[in-house]
């Protein structure tokens, strides 16, 4: 008999594992979230959230109490780029190494904004338990054994040394690049293994604003005494967040990176002799490896614990919280009964191949800000906006796609095509004005042009014969939606008389240029396998 009953038990209480309990909660389902630390992040990690992040808080309804949390307007900083330097007083002779593509008025209704781990677990918190979380802070996993109808988990608490017993539906390892999560699963991870070995410095030092004159960049490198040292700017300058390399094979450890030492390194980087007050250090690896699986039965693996790589182009985080979204619309799927165990396997099919890809672009920035690069990866660098927002699926989920296409193609198209996210397009809903991304959360969406009513009229008896949540739009200047500033139907690769089919993730599944055949016998094809219930 276990002591406790839920249907999504979650270990890691980071972003990635908060996220997961948040976008379960406005599914409707019931979570435990078991974190070993005794509070939320006091340091200000990952501090890049990416535009579509941003979609998904504001789809999730926390997208004003994570922007509340922005110091200023950020978005400069991530116009600044990356750029390098002998010495940050140095900054007017900056080599500028990259300046990514992050968002666009044309591309989201989103924008990038710098914000640290620190501030935005407590919302994600707050938030996941408002909308039923059970979230217990000081707690670990201890063990866990799963069967055909669930998991049941071992829990320590690490003040009383007590344990108590969970059962659950499902489980989800959001438990960090060391996951105990995948270790008890044994699965095995494929990569080049550590990259490099870094320490993050977490340290004030109040005349670096003025050396470095206002001058705006995600990260600015100084390469005074032979290596490189990484400045942060995007979480400000309470603390500076500095990050230092140390060599292993050297013979170097942590531990030999006194305050001391870390001060004489910052003031190398300034080029000036500045007060330097060390607040923190942590070490950590530049690694690339990625699961075999993100999914072994009744048990998957999100985040760090399914792929880790180095931190260049802010991809870790954002992507965990991203894996977090597509594996909570299928598990709300499966328990509320029209998805099935098909269903979730597409998290695997489509998560993983996008978690190795991502991953080798972050390799591929590595070597290019650390002077490695070869010509065959400039030739292969593909801009941030398309791993945030244009990569591309495939699964039993997504139909007709070409199966020759890349996950990340070399140029963004947000074209309507299945497989992508569905393109971002302003819309006036009577007085108001939204976003076709606002459209998408807790079902499929069925949209069609002026001229589909045949689809609008068969889309209810299909959806409830196959007990899919299936809500219809139609859009057009006369329509319900009426779009403003840009053709929908173009936008979206369809004409006035077309259809598209987007999943509760905003990803296209299908689309009909024009009405053919029985719209309810096509219909009823296509939600059905879309819903992976053939």
């Amino acid at each position: 008999m276990s002591d406790l009953r839920i249907p999504v038990l979650i270990v890691g209480g980071g972003p990635v594992g908060l996220a997961t309990a948040l976008f379960c909660g406005r599914h409707g389902l019931r979570t435990m979230v078991l974190e070993k630390r005794d509070d939320t992040s006091t340091l200000p990690r990952a501090p890049g959230l990416q535009a579509r992040t941003m979609e998904l808080f504001r789809a999730a309804g926390l997208g004003p109490d994570i922007r509340a949390l922005e110091m200023g307007d950020s978005h400069p900083y991530f116009e600044g780029g990356i750029i390098k330097v002998r010495t940050f007083a140095e900054i007017d002779d900056a080599e500028v190494l990259e300046v990514p593509s992050l968002d666009g008025p044309t591309v989201s209704p989103e924008r990038v904004m710098g914000c640290g781990q620190d501030r935005y677990e407590k919302v994600l918190v707050a938030k996941a338990r408002e909308h039923g979380a059970d979230v217990r802070f000081g707690c670990r996993l201890v063990s866990f054994e799963q069967d055909a109808e669930g998991v049941t988990a071992v829990v320590g608490e690490n003040a009383t040394g007590e344990e108590f017993t969970v059962r659950a539906d499902y489980l989800v390892g959001a438990d960090g690049a060391s996951s105990r999560t995948r270790e008890a699963l044994g699965v095995r991870r494929e990569g080049r293994g550590t990259v490099f070995n870094a320490l993050s410095v977490y340290f004030r030092a109040p005349e670096l604003e003025r050396l470095l004159k206002d001058r705006k960049f995600i990260l600015c490198y100084a390469s005074a005494g032979g290596g490189l040292m990484g400045l942060s700017r995007l979480h400000g300058c309470d603390p500076w967040l500095a990050a230092p390399l140390y060599f292993p094979e050297k013979g170097e450890t942590p531990d030999d990176f006194t305050d001391e030492r870390c001060v004489e390194i910052v003031r190398q980087a300034a080029g000036r002799d500045i007060d330097v007050e060390i607040m923190d250090k942590v070490p950590w690896r530049g690694a690339q490896l990625v699961s075999e699986t993100f999914r072994a039965g009744r048990v998957f693996l999100a985040g760090d614990a399914a792929h880790v790589h180095p931190p260049a182009g802010g991809f870790g985080a954002n992507t965990g919280i991203h894996d977090a979204h597509n594996l909570a619309w299928k598990l709300a799927a499966v328990l509320k009964g029209w998805g099935t165990d098909a269903l979730l396997d597409t998290y695997d099919a489509e998560r993983r191949p996008l978690g190795i890809a991502m991953s080798e672009q972050a390799l591929v920035r590595n070597r290019i800000r650390h002077g490695h690069a070869t010509e065959a990866d400039r030739t292969g660098f593909v801009d941030d906006v398309i791993i945030t927002l244009g990569y591309r699926y495939r699964s039993a989920s997504v139909l007709a796609t070409d199966p020759g296409a890349p996950v990340l193609s070399p140029a963004l198209r947000l074209t309507g095509e299945p497989g992508t996210r569905a393109p971002h397009v302003r819309l006036r809903r009577g007085t108001e004005e939204i976003s076709t991304i606002d459209l998408f959360w807790d079902s499929y969406v069925l949209l069609t042009g002026p001229e589909g009513g045949a689809w609008t009229q068969a889309a209810e008896p299909v959806a409830r014969k196959l007990g899919v949540p299936l809500r219809t739009w139609s859009v057009g200047d006369r329509a319900e939606l009426r779009p403003v500033g840009r053709d929908w139907a173009e936008a979206y690769g369809v004409g006035p008389g077309g259809a598209v089919l987007v999943r509760p993730d905003a990803f296209v599944s299908w689309r009909a240029e024009r009405v053919t055949g029985d719209p309810q016998e096509v219909l009823t094809d296509v939600l059905s396998r879309a819903a992976c219930q053939d």
